[in-house]
């Protein structure tokens, strides 16, 4: 199991609150061994002009999903995670509904996590490959807030 304990969606869910994964209503909804899973609602909140799933909703997707699988795999009382690089290939457009990535680790290095996070419909088709570098950053070092 990559996890460093098992994952509680209840805590995860409640890690949302006051974010943009809350706006979006993003929700953790299972775990097993090597994967993490998430879903977004498909509605005016995630819509471009078109009607459509924003390609910035899925990445907002796609790094929630990646980021916190990484901090399900540290010690969180001495590093935290922080996106370093994300990219993403829409696939299919998606108009309602919920959207469902799941997250696998392709690399978990003391410095940096890879994570491959696939989305897709309610239909099961595919709408977005997302790969998503994640830098672990010691405690130590992270910026104060004002």
């Amino acid at each position: 199991m990559l996890w460093r304990e098992t994952p509680d969606l209840d805590a995860l869910n409640a890690s949302l609150r006051n974010t943009i994964g809350e706006q979006l209503d993003i929700r953790f909804e299972a775990w097993d061994d090597d994967s993490l899973t998430a879903s977004m609602a498909v509605d005016a909140r995630t819509h471009q002009p078109y009607g459509i799933l924003h390609g910035g909703a899925s990445v907002v997707l796609a790094e929630t999903l990646g980021s916190m699988a990484s901090y399900l795999c540290i010690d969180g009382s001495r590093y935290y995670c922080v996106g370093l690089e994300v990219n993403a290939n829409h696939l299919r457009a998606l108009r309602s509904g919920r959207v469902t990535g799941v997250a696998r680790a392709v690399h978990l290095g003391r410095t940096t996590h890879v994570w491959d996070i696939r989305l897709h419909g309610e239909d099961g088709k595919p709408s977005c490959i997302a790969r998503l570098t994640v830098a672990i950053v010691p405690s130590a070092e992270r910026p104060l807030k004002d």
